[in-house]
């Protein structure tokens, strides 16, 4: 007595894609290629902005590391005040 007669299908499919598989090996299988346009390229390279950001962090950097870099915590306190107020 069979109770659950799906198993039996889904062995079945199995099986097939198995087969399916197996004539397939003699033949040269398709290989999954990537191009990349002109335009994407162009957007991985960046922004004026991001090199502008970069150079500014490294300037920072060399600062904190030399050990001239101070903060004016008056600025700071002034900006959050304006964004949290306005």
């Amino acid at each position: 007595m069979k109770v659950n007669p799906y198993t039996a299908i889904s062995q079945q499919l199995y099986r097939q894609q198995v087969e399916k598989a197996e004539t397939v090996k003699g033949k040269p299988q398709k290989r999954d290629q990537l191009e990349i346009s002109k335009e994407a390229q162009e957007m991985q390279r960046g922004s004026p902005i991001e090199v502008e950001r970069e150079k500014k962090i490294e300037e920072i950097k060399q600062k904190i590391e030399k050990g001239e870099y101070s903060v004016d915590s008056r600025a700071v306190a002034d900006k959050l005040y304006d964004f949290w107020n306005k």
